[in-house]
């Protein structure tokens, strides 16, 4: 669905984006994440035909950057991080605008179905002007989608908002995934991503590394198990250290945090040979390492 190879751009001998690869699979939502200045907005903007790349290829839903341009504009939706509304009209007058400049086939009702989805219908003829940050990216979301495009570009779109709006778009994102429209998202939020992204690329001008966020984990961090207990004294430490798979032990007053090659077939057996050594267990957990931390460890 998209597709860039080589993809590089550079302003005034500085360079923003270089050697930038991706595949991103129909239906997919895909998290563009990096620091200021990484080139995710001016990658966005390369892949909406809005700027010229200085080399490499962009393929877009079957079209070819630089050579069908305008159908790559007509085939997407793109939500840029300050949404540019028209404060002037109303709502409807601002999705009017585009309805027609996009030749939707039956404006009035494309409006009304994505206001009633987007739950703005009844503000429908209020200014934009008037509108809280949330509701105008609402609105700016309904304008991304008006055309029913099946890709979209969301830069930003929870940026600054309240933790109810941030969570109602994040719900819209999730719900067009379900309709098989592919995502890419650019946010500072990695928990946002984590929760909606199949796969992320981390970039820092160049490719850092691309996968899905467990995958991630799993390549940058070993599995620990945390357990639980009672109370931690030296002959349960000594017990767990005595089991020859045991790689790493920490602890505290109440839990132990052992790092084994084999989780599922070890963990197990250290649970009975602590039970059998007198331990009172509470529980047994996997430590989890979030996407935050795969960020800073890429990252820094």
């Amino acid at each position: 669905m998209i597709t860039t190879r080589a993809l590089t751009k550079v302003f005034d001998g500085r360079v923003a984006v270089s050697d930038l690869t991706l595949e991103i699979a129909e239906g997919e939502i895909f998290g563009l994440l990096g620091p200021n200045g990484a080139g995710k907005t001016t990658t966005v903007r390369m892949l909406a035909c809005l700027i010229r790349p200085t080399s490499g290829e962009i393929i877009v839903n079957g079209f070819r950057a630089g050579l069908e341009d305008t159908s790559i504009r007509r085939s997407i939706g793109l939500l840029t991080e300050v949404p540019g509304l028209y404060d002037t009209l109303s709502a409807w007058q601002n999705l009017e605008v585009y309805g027609e400049l996009y030749g939707v086939d039956d404006v009035p009702a494309q409006i009304e179905k994505y206001l009633r989805w987007l739950g703005l219908w009844e503000r429908r003829r209020d200014r934009a002007g008037s509108f809280s940050k949330g509701m105008r990216q609402k609105l700016a979301i309904a304008r991304a989608l008006l055309h029913e495009p099946r890709v979209l570009f969301l830069d930003e779109p929870t940026s600054g908002l309240d933790p109810q709006t941030a969570k109602s778009l994040r719900d819209l994102i999730a719900e067009l995934k379900g309709q098989g429209r592919t995502v890419l998202l650019c946010t500072h939020n990695l928990d946002e991503a984590e929760r909606l992204c199949d796969r992320v690329a981390l970039v820092r001008t160049r490719l850092v590394a691309v996968d899905t966020p467990e995958a991630l984990r799993r390549r940058l961090f070993e599995r620990r198990t945390v357990i639980q207990l009672r109370a931690v004294d030296e002959r349960l430490i000594q017990t767990a250290r005595a089991f020859p798979f045991v790689r790493n032990l920490e602890h505290t007053d109440h839990r132990l945090v052992v790092t084994v090659p084999d989780p599922e077939a070890q963990n197990p057996l250290l649970i009975r040979g602590l039970t059998a050594a007198g331990a009172e267990i509470q529980f047994v957990t996997e430590w989890e390492h979030s996407l935050e931390d795969v960020y800073l460890k890429l990252i820094g």
